[in-house]
């Protein structure tokens, strides 16, 4: 699955999401185009879309423009009569027979990625609890993204592995990249509450591991977020600190670990967790 296509689903996602968290009948949005500053509209639920489909939105025009150029949530109540926004999709919108309307910005490491629009057919305030809402779907999707990006950097981070027969320094570095995105993807996954998307992410952790170790070792997700923190030279506070824990879970978490892999060290449970093909 290509980056597009996979953003593209997560918005689709996003659009049922926030049509289900806010009761709006109508929800669409679209992605900013790589290279350019314009985003599009591509993705519709509960509409026709036919007006609005595909139409470029630059920053700054409508509504969606708006949202865009000051990466923040903005909203109407009437769209047509609306003197908060330029009127360039005026028809679009009328063909749809939308009057109030929000659009969310989706920004990701300060650059806004798409923008989520959910709107009535009425001409009628939306409400705290439901900007909240479409505000925190989001939110969600921009942490959605975040993870693809993560898992992407590691993909790539593994296609350039060089061999171990290479040797040398590059070697080395490459290691120690895999293995800090490795640690940097596991102690994000905790906090994805999309259950498929975090077993997907934790799958990607494993595509960097060894598959001929030894199967019967095995430790417990929260031993193996803490020995991959370890391995990367954090300290047990460092290590809570990352991973949301208190200093005392780390250790005990530390401790089982050690135990299940026979370790007397933490140098000695990295080396063993290495070998059962548990940590790159």
């Amino acid at each position: 699955m290509t980056a597009d296509s996979a953003e593209a689903m997560e918005m689709r996602g996003a659009l049922a999401r926030l049509r289900r968290a806010t009761g709006l009948p109508v929800a669409f949005g679209g992605l900013v185009e790589p290279g350019r500053q314009r985003m599009r509209i591509s993705e519709f639920s509960g509409g026709t879309g036919l007006a609005l489909r595909r139409l470029a939105v630059p920053p700054g025009n409508g509504l969606g423009g708006k949202a865009v150029a000051l990466a923040r949530p903005c909203a109407v109540v009437d769209y047509s009569l609306s003197r908060q926004i330029s009127h360039e999709y005026d028809a679009a919108v009328a063909e749809e027979g939308l009057r109030s309307v929000v659009a969310i910005p989706v920004v990701v490491r300060r650059r806004v990625r798409g923008v989520l629009y959910g709107a009535l057919r009425t001409a009628q305030p939306l409400g705290d609890r439901t900007l909240t809402a479409a505000v925190q779907v989001a939110r969600d999707m921009e942490q959605a993204l975040v993870v693809g990006d993560e898992v992407g950097d590691l993909l790539l981070a593994a296609a350039a592995r060089p061999g171990a027969a290479s040797g040398g320094a590059g070697t080395a570095a490459h290691w120690e990249q895999v293995r800090e995105a490795h640690t940097a993807l596991r102690a994000l996954a905790p906090r994805i509450t999309d259950p498929a998307l975090r077993a997907e992410l934790l799958d990607a952790c494993g595509l960097l591991t060894s598959d001929t170790g030894d199967q019967r070792v095995t430790l417990a997700a929260r031993e193996l977020d803490v020995l991959a923190c370890v391995a990367a030279g954090a300290t047990n506070a460092a290590a809570a600190e990352r991973l949301g824990l208190r200093p005392e879970t780390v250790k005990g978490y530390l401790r089982s670990a050690m135990r299940r892999l026979g370790a007397h060290t933490r140098g000695e449970a990295v080396a063993a967790a290495r070998r059962a093909g548990l940590l790159p």
